[in-house]
């Protein structure tokens, strides 16, 4: 099933009954030429009434809803792909849904991503939102290591580290939020996210959502806003602030890093001539004393 850098691994979530999604996901790993784990996903509608690793008071306080079966699940199929990773050898995973599209440089993408692992805990290589990202470091061909300064939804492709992977063991349970506000405010347990722009991997496919389609019946009325608006507030001001500063101190770090490139791009072409080229003339000279 292929043979990416051996230091990385991918685990794609897959639900049992979803065959026809594993079968379209399967058939570009193949394409590709990767090594992938299969990582059956959680079924949310069929998790005991009492679950320790979930918060009902917080998920109603913080993310303004009722018990979500989906939101659940698909958070608790996340966190079994940290703790692989962590169970593995690896000292990365990427994680991947099973409605995504990868494009065919992903996996040069993640290899140059991890030649750079110093720089970053999280690599965000897919989103459903159009925020800007800010690129400061260049990677392969046209893809660039970035950050975003605003929310970017969805978790259909993303690489970690083995220290994020124990963060979110760690300090992500029990729920509280959906898992793709929970990993996306990384900065308040102390872990660098950025992103690879652009995207290397398509999660605007337009296959059915098996989380959104019945979202809206778990809302709570609309004075949750007094406890969810206060909480958003602070997400996304503490991660603008952080990620601007992140993005101020990896610009100023790399800036070399486009100097070389752009350098390498104006370098002028030296063409090279075999060896017996330059003796051909005076071979020939040679030949015309001789006659």
């Amino acid at each position: 099933m292929g043979s990416q850098t051996a230091s990385w691994q991918i685990y794609a979530i897959n639900l049992a009954r979803a065959t026809e999604r594993w079968q379209k996901l399967c058939a570009q790993f193949e394409q590709l030429d990767l090594v992938y784990e299969r990582v059956e996903a959680v079924e949310g509608a069929r998790l005991p009434a009492e679950l320790p690793e979930f918060s009902e008071l917080s998920y109603k306080l913080l993310h303004g809803r009722r018990r979500t079966p989906a939101e659940i699940g698909c958070y608790l199929s996340h966190i079994e792909c940290a703790r692989r990773l962590l169970a593995s050898p690896h000292t990365h995973a990427l994680i991947l849904e099973d409605d995504v599209l990868l494009a065919p440089q992903t996996r040069a993408v993640v290899d140059a991503a991890i030649e750079r692992a110093s720089e970053w805990d999280i690599l965000r290589l897919s989103t459903v939102n159009h925020g800007r990202k800010f690129p400061y470091a260049p990677l392969v061909e046209e893809y660039n290591l970035a950050i975003a300064l605003t929310r970017e939804k969805g978790a259909g492709g993303y690489v970690i580290n083995r220290r994020a992977a124990e963060v979110f063991l760690r300090r992500l349970l029990p729920i509280r939020v959906a898992w793709d506000i929970a990993f996306d405010v990384e900065h308040l347990y102390g872990l660098r996210s950025v992103f690879v722009d652009p995207l290397p991997i398509d999660q605007n496919t337009g296959q059915e959502s098996q989380i959104q389609n019945d979202i809206r019946r778990f809302r709570l009325p609309r004075w949750r806003y007094l406890t969810v608006f206060p909480t958003r507030v602070f997400f996304e001001s503490t991660r603008f602030v952080s990620r601007s500063l992140q993005l101020i101190k990896m610009k100023w770090l790399c800036r070399h890093d486009w100097a070389a490139q752009q350098a390498a791009m104006e370098a002028p072409t030296i063409l090279k001539f075999p060896a017996h080229a330059a003796q051909q003339p005076a071979s020939q000279q040679e030949k015309r004393r001789a006659a």
